[in-house]
């Protein structure tokens, strides 16, 4: 009996590679692998969608956050690149997928990847294939074309003349033939599965590995639109509604400074630095600092000099400070302080 296993992400496109494999008579069973990390989100979206299109199929999960270091990292010039970003991720997932197939016995492995996406061409992709020690092993339904014959091929388990020859700017070609499938071409887009490729997500992990203090903490914070920073090590982070103020609540570190306005459409912050190497002068400027960006804000309106409390988290007692709005972005540049 020739089994797959299939890496799932919930995107259009490794539904339709899932449904490929599935239709040829070679094929006896598919099992869907799925990888869980704290750069993806919704993994209950992808759970959802694996069970809506297939029923009957093994659902896996595995994590790869202890991975972490290994996905974000630095090129040679000190930058941070979404598409290495890519290929060192889609590597890691590789290598545990080829772990998870020999454990379960299966035959090949199958993956949505694109020829052309995120910048990995046909060289791209074969170099990926090789590092992850998986040559001849990994199909790639949607541009298996394009690229050299698997085992599965060549066994005749998939027939190539039922695969796809698509490019990273065959994306109307790839949703027709979702529709022919009956599957909803909104898909679960990378913007919303994928936390690096958000515009701004890059920037900030980028400032974070410069300063080597990638967590799994440091990561959640952000996501928060409001994120600024002052170097060398001054970080303030806004919360506005209600729920940014939950998620923030849950954030907070025992050195962090958290500071509010006591009003009920207040903005709050957590202020993160390197306290201990600060003298009180400061210390006093940074919160003060801090207290104007939040106050600035606010989703109530402003005026004049108003309070704001704020507390370290490993400290019991409660100060307040009286300060006023910045009135624009050229006053928040005096401060060396820049939105990323």
């Amino acid at each position: 009996m020739v089994s797959a296993i299939s890496l799932f992400s919930g995107s259009l496109a490794s539904l339709v590679a899932t449904k490929l494999v599935m239709a040829e008579r070679g094929v006896n069973d598919v099992k869907l692998l799925h990888f869980r990390s704290p750069f993806f989100r919704d993994y209950e979206q992808s759970h959802d969608l694996a069970g809506a299109h297939f029923k009957d199929k093994n659902f896996r999960s595995q994590s790869i956050k202890k991975d972490l270091n290994g996905v974000a990292q630095l090129t040679a010039d000190g930058t941070y690149s979404l598409s290495t970003g890519c290929f060192n991720c889609r590597q890691l997932m590789l290598r545990k997928a080829v772990r998870y197939m020999k454990k379960m016995g299966a035959d090949f492995i199958v993956t949505g990847e694109i020829v052309g996406e995120r910048r990995l061409h046909e060289k791209e992709v074969l170099s990926l294939t090789e590092e992850a020690e998986a040559m001849g092993l990994v199909l790639r339904p949607l541009s298996a074309k394009l690229l050299p014959e698997t085992i599965a091929e060549h066994e005749g388990w998939v027939k190539r003349a039922h695969l796809k020859a698509f490019r990273a700017s065959d994306g109307e070609k790839l949703r027709r033939l979702a529709k022919e499938m009956g599957i909803d071409t909104e898909g679960f887009p990378a913007t919303k599965r994928c936390k690096l490729t958000w515009p701004h997500f890059g920037e900030r992990l980028e400032d974070l590995l410069r300063e080597n203090e990638l967590t799994l903490n440091s990561l959640e914070l952000l996501e928060f639109p409001l994120y600024y920073k002052q170097p060398p090590d001054v970080k303030i982070v806004i919360a506005r509604d209600d729920e940014e103020k939950r998620r923030l609540q849950n954030v907070f570190l025992p050195e962090d400074l958290r500071l509010y306005m006591p009003v009920p459409k207040g903005s709050m912050a957590l202020v993160r630095a390197n306290w201990r190497e600060k003298t009180p002068l400061e210390i006093e400027s940074t919160i003060e600092l801090a207290a104007r960006v939040a106050v600035t804000h606010s989703r109530q309106p402003v005026t004049g000099r108003v309070p704001a409390h704020y507390r370290f988290e490993n400290g019991q007692e409660t100060l307040r400070i009286h300060v006023a709005p910045f009135q624009s972005e050229k006053e928040l540049e005096k401060f060396s302080l820049r939105l990323v």
